[in-house]
C-alpha cells in the first residue's frame, strides 16, 4: 500500500498548485498519471482505467471544498442557478460514473481522450465565451447540468470548463460563473464517486484498499497533497501571468491522455 506514496504524494502536489494558479480542475491531469502507476503496479488491466477514473473524480470532493468556500466568502455564487442546475448535475453525473463500469476501458480511454482534447483545445485558445441571451428555463438548465455531470464523470473533472462557457453565455458575470461553477463541483464529485463505488463493487480483480473503483491509498495522498498546495498556486496567481502556464499545462493534457490511449491498445 505504501510503496508508491511518493508518487501519489507529487501528483498531488502538482494538481493542487496547478488548480490554484490556474482555476483548472486536475482529473483531467489525474486519471492518465494514475493509469500509468495503476499499470506499473499490477493491477488488472481491465480496471485500470476505471480506477483511475474513479479514485480521480473522488479527490475533487477534497480539493473543492475549500474552492467553494473561498468563492462564497466572495459572494461570487449565484446560489439560485445552483439549485437550478444541480439536480441535472447530480443525475448525470451518477449514471455516467456508475454505466462506466460496464464499458469497455478502451473505449472509455478514447472517451477521456477526446474530451480531454476539447478542454486542451480551450485552454489552448483561452478565449472567454461571449454572451448570447439569457439563461434558459429551469428545466432546460437542468438539462445542461445533466449533460455536463455525464460528460465530467467520463472525464473525472469537475465540470468547470463546461459549465462556465454556458453560463457565461447566459450573460452571468465570468467571477459569478466561475464561482458558481466552483459550487456545482462538489456535489458533482460526490455523485460521480458514488456511482464508482457502486459500479466497481464486488468486482472481481479489484486491488485491496480499494472501494469500487475508489482506490484509497492513492486517494488519501492526492488528496492531502493536493489541498495544502493549492493556498500557494492561488498566492502565485496574483504575482504572475497565467496565460503561458495554462497554454503549457493544455500540451501537457494532451501528451498525458495521448499516452494513456496509446498504453491502452497497446
Amino acid at each position: 500500500m505504501v510503496e508508491w506514496w511518493w508518487a501519489y504524494l507529487a501528483l498531488g502536489a502538482f494538481v493542487g498548485f496547478f488548480g490554484g494558479l490556474l482555476g483548472i480542475g486536475g482529473g483531467a491531469l489525474m486519471v492518465p498519471v494514475l493509469a500509468f502507476i495503476y499499470a506499473a503496479k499490477g493491477f488488472a488491466p481491465g480496471h485500470v482505467v476505471h480506477l483511475a477514473l474513479g479514485t480521480g473524480i473522488a479527490t475533487i470532493i477534497f480539493t473543492s471544498a475549500s474552492s467553494v468556500w473561498s468563492h462564497h466568502r466572495r459572494q461570487s455564487v449565484n446560489w439560485g442557478i445552483f439549485l437550478k442546475m444541480v439536480p441535472g448535475v447530480a443525475a448525470g453525473t451518477f449514471c455516467g460514473a456508475y454505466a462506466a463500469g460496464w464499458i469497455d476501458p478502451r473505449l472509455l480511454a478514447v472517451s477521456f481522450t477526446v474530451l480531454i482534447f476539447g478542454l486542451a483545445a480551450q485552454m489552448m485558445r483561452d478565449a472567454r465565451p461571449a454572451a448570447s441571451g439569457a439563461l434558459p428555463a429551469t428545466p432546460v438548465m437542468s438539462a445542461a447540468g445533466a449533460a455536463i455531470g455525464l460528460l465530467s464523470s467520463l472525464s473525472a473533472t469537475g465540470g468547470a470548463a463546461l459549465t462556465v462557457s454556458f453560463l457565461a453565455r447566459g450573460n452571468v458575470r465570468i467571477h459569478e460563473a466561475i464561482g458558481t461553477s466552483a459550487a456545482l463541483g462538489w456535489p458533482l464529485a460526490v455523485t460521480g464517486t458514488v456511482g464508482y463505488v457502486l459500479s466497481g463493487a464486488g468486482k472481481p480483480g479489484l486491488p485491496d484498499w480499494s472501494v469500487g473503483y475508489v482506490y484509497l491509498p492513492a486517494l488519501a495522498w492526492i488528496a492531502a497533497a493536493s489541498v495544502a498546495m493549492a493556498p500557494l498556486g492561488a498566492r502565485v496567481a496574483h504575482r504572475t501571468q497565467p496565460r503561458p502556464l495554462k497554454r503549457a499545462f493544455a500540451v501537457v493534457m494532451f501528451l498525458l491522455a495521448l499516452g494513456m490511449l496509446v498504453s491502452t491498445f497497446g
